[in-house]
């Protein structure tokens, strides 16, 4: 029989988060319900909220999450009862052109559940990134669903669902960082700073974190920064000559702009070494434009790549980061800034704006 229970919504473009009740279908063919522990509060649930993704209102928002799976549907083989998971939304499906030609992290047909979750009255929800996890329990694919080890603090090891996940990505999948190379992170909030435990875990010997914020620099070096810059008051060759003193003159091998602003994008690309790489990890929007002589484009030559979930495979990284995790190898905890309940998502969306947290984290 359907299950309802409570989830939190965006009934219209930029209404504040409601609590409601929310109708979870019974599983069908490769379906799962998923029982939600914990769910990161991560900026493109806002960005839902605000409109910013699309106008298929209501979404159930959400989409960071761990929990464990309570019902299967037909034919699932993939996880069974009670597995502890951490949900994702790059569920590859193997036949599409990308996934033949061994790139499936750009994989063009993702799987996600095949039915809707409601309210009450019958109206269907868009679940955010396919997941919608600020619920008790949400229904999704069973290849949304990565096991990892039971022994994980599903606060922690939720976060590689999206933003952590994907600040690490930038650095390891899609930058290549290397032992011994030097690498500049541009925006130090979450997804920077995963991005500077990447460049860490990969051996980088030389790790820049440059911010506007004092606040936030100090917890980049917390994570592994090995110098910081201090971009307020400079401009963009400022901060372009500022890299290049901390590198011989030279400029990092591998700039990350965790920001995805024009101007932070110019500073990246003018800030690593002659052939070096730019991996654009923060969103821009839609009415950003960039404009750049093409006689540097081809005259420094290098990679320009733009990293989408730090290209990661779920069913490869997240249990291998996982048992770093454990290891203490991986201070995903160092993330958690607060626990909160579902009530408290309007107020999480506030202190994430103001910088004041790196997640927030609800506890279901």
């Amino acid at each position: 029989m359907p299950i309802t229970v409570q989830g939190a919504i965006a009934r219209s473009k930029g209404a504040p988060v409601e609590l409601t009740d929310i109708v979870i279908p019974d599983p069908g063919p490769g379906e799962v319900v998923v029982d939600i522990d914990t769910c990161g509060v991560c900026h493109t649930d806002f960005h839902y909220k605000e409109g910013g993704i699309n106008d298929d209102f209501p979404f159930l928002l959400g989409h960071e999450a761990a929990g464990r799976v309570s019902i299967i549907g037909d034919g699932v083989t993939h996880v069974a009862v009670g597995d502890f998971v951490v949900l994702n939304w790059r569920a590859v499906c193997g036949d599409c052109r990308a996934c033949k030609r061994a790139e499936p992290w750009y994989c063009f047909n993702t799987f996600n559940a095949g039915q809707k979750m409601t309210l009450v009255d019958g109206t269907e929800l868009s679940p955010a990134l396919g997941i919608g996890a600020f619920a008790e329990k949400t229904l999704v694919h069973e290849r949304q669903c990565t096991k990892v080890n039971p022994d994980a603090d599903p606060a922690a090891v939720g976060l590689l669902g999206c933003g952590i996940m994907a600040g690490i990505g930038a650095a390891l999948n899609t930058g290549n960082v290397s032992a011994g190379d030097s690498v500049a992170v541009i925006g130090c909030g979450g997804v920077g700073d995963a991005a500077v435990v990447g460049a860490k875990l990969a051996g980088a010997s030389t790790i820049i974190a440059i911010d506007r914020d004092a606040k936030k620099l100090a917890k980049a070096t917390e994570f592994g920064a090995t110098h910081t810059i201090d971009s307020a008051g400079l401009d963009e060759d400022g901060v372009v000559a500022a890299v290049q003193a901390l590198t011989g003159g030279f400029g990092a091998d591998v700039v990350i702009d965790a920001v995805g602003r024009p101007e932070t994008w110019r500073q990246a690309f003018y800030a690593r070494d002659l052939a070096g790489t730019v991996v654009l990890v923060g969103v821009p929007t839609p009415e950003m434009m960039l404009e750049i002589p093409l006689l540097d484009v081809f005259g420094r030559g290098g990679s320009l790549k733009s990293s989408w979930y730090g290209d990661c495979l779920p069913e490869r990284d997240f249990p291998m980061l996982t048992e770093l995790y454990l290891q203490g190898r991986l201070p995903l905890a160092d993330f958690v800034s607060e626990r909160i309940r579902i009530d408290e998502i309007e107020a999480a969306f506030a202190k994430m704006a103001s910088g004041d947290v790196l997640r927030s984290v609800v506890v279901l």
